[in-house]
C-alpha cells in the first residue's frame, strides 16, 4: 500500500510537470497521509513555494498562500475585525431597544469578521493547500500565533473563543533560512532539504518545461549553471534563473552557446553586479569547462 501511495504521489507531481527525488515525494507522502505540516528549507530558487502550488492543482484544491515579512502580524496573517462596519452598525442601532450584550454578540460575528490566510485555511470548505511562505522572514513572535494551528488545527479568537479546523488543511511551510527557526516550529513539522540539482535532473527539468529547447543548447546551460554553482557568488542562482535562461535562448532561437550571447545574458541567470563581474572575470575558463570555445580560443 505504501509503495502504491508513493507512486500516486510521482505521478500527481509529473502529470504537473514537477519532477521530485524520491526523498520530495516521501516527505509529500507522509505529510498528507498523516495531516503534518511539511516544513521546506533551502536556497532560494529551488521550487520550495513550487511544491505547494503543484500539490494544489494536483489534489484539485485552492492555494491558500500566506506570504511573511518582518512585522507580519495576527491582523495579517490570521483575523481583523472591520472596524468601520461595527461603528457603522452601533450608529444605526443607536435607539434601538437592543442590550449592550445583544450588541456585542452581533458585531464580533462572523458579519463583521475578516478572515486572514491562516483562518480562511481552517475555515474553508474543503481541505485547501495552505502555503506559509519564507516563515523565516516574520518575526519570532509570529511563530507563536503558528504553534496552536500546526499543533491542534484550531484558531483562538478573544471576542469569539475558539475555531476548530471544519477540514484539515495541507501545510508547506517553507524557509530559504535568514534565520533559524524556534525548536517548538520544527517540532510541530515534517522536514524536507531541497538542494540545487544535480545536471541530470536539471537538464531533466529543462527538458520538461521548455520541450522546443534545443537539445545541445539545454545540456550546455545546465553544464554552465552547474560551475557557476560552484563559484563564490553572493546570490547563487536556483532552477527559476536556469528555466528564465533556458526559455529566453529557446525564444531567440539560439541553438548552442558562445561567450558573446552567455556575456549579453548574464542578467537574466544572476541578479547581483558584483557576481556578474567576477562570472565576467572567470568566464573563459567556464566557457572552457562547458566544453564551449572561448573568445581567446
Amino acid at each position: 500500500m505504501k509503495k502504491e501511495g508513493l507512486k500516486e504521489i510521482e505521478q500527481m507531481l509529473l502529470q504537473q510537470g514537477y519532477i521530485a527525488e524520491d526523498s520530495i515525494i516521501m516527505s509529500i507522502f507522509l505529510a498528507k497521509t498523516l495531516s503534518r505540516p511539511l516544513l521546506v528549507e533551502g536556497p532560494a530558487g529551488v521550487g520550495k513555494t513550487e511544491i505547494a502550488k503543484v500539490m494544489a492543482k494536483a489534489l484539485d484544491t485552492d492555494l491558500i498562500r500566506l506570504q511573511c515579512y518582518e512585522g507580519l502580524d495576527a491582523t495579517q496573517a490570521i483575523y481583523e475585525w472591520n472596524y468601520q462596519r461595527q461603528l457603522l452598525y452601533l450608529k444605526m442601532q443607536e435607539q434601538s431597544n437592543k442590550t449592550v450584550s445583544e450588541k456585542e454578540a452581533i458585531i464580533f460575528g462572523d458579519d463583521f469578521l475578516l478572515k486572514r490566510p491562516l483562518l480562511q485555511a481552517i475555515t474553508h470548505h474543503r481541505s485547501p493547500v495552505l502555503l506559509i511562505d519564507e516563515v523565516d522572514r516574520s518575526d519570532e513572535e509570529f511563530e507563536s500565533f503558528l504553534l496552536e494551528l500546526l499543533s491542534d488545527w484550531q484558531i483562538t479568537i478573544p471576542e469569539i473563543g475558539t475555531i476548530n479546523a471544519t477540514h484539515i488543511p495541507q501545510v508547506i511551510l517553507t524557509s530559504n533560512r535568514v534565520r533559524e527557526l524556534s525548536e517548538a516550529l520544527r517540532r510541530r513539522c515534517f522536514y524536507l532539504w531541497v538542494d540545487y540539482p544535480e545536471f541530470d535532473k536539471e537538464l531533466e527539468i529543462v527538458r520538461s518545461k521548455v520541450p522546443d529547447i534545443d537539445q545541445k543548447l539545454a545540456t550546455q546551460i545546465c553544464a554552465f549553471m552547474q560551475e557557476v554553482r560552484q563559484m563564490k557568488l553572493d546570490k547563487i542562482p536556483g532552477v527559476a534563473e536556469t528555466l528564465d535562461w533556458a526559455m529566453a535562448l529557446s525564444n531567440l532561437h539560439i541553438e548552442h552557446l558562445d561567450q558573446t550571447i552567455v556575456e549579453q545574458t548574464l542578467g537574466i541567470v544572476l541578479k547581483d553586479w558584483q557576481d556578474i563581474r567576477e562570472t565576467q572575470l572567470s568566464l573563459a575558463e567556464l566557457m572552457e569547462k562547458v566544453g564551449v570555445k572561448s573568445k581567446l580560443a
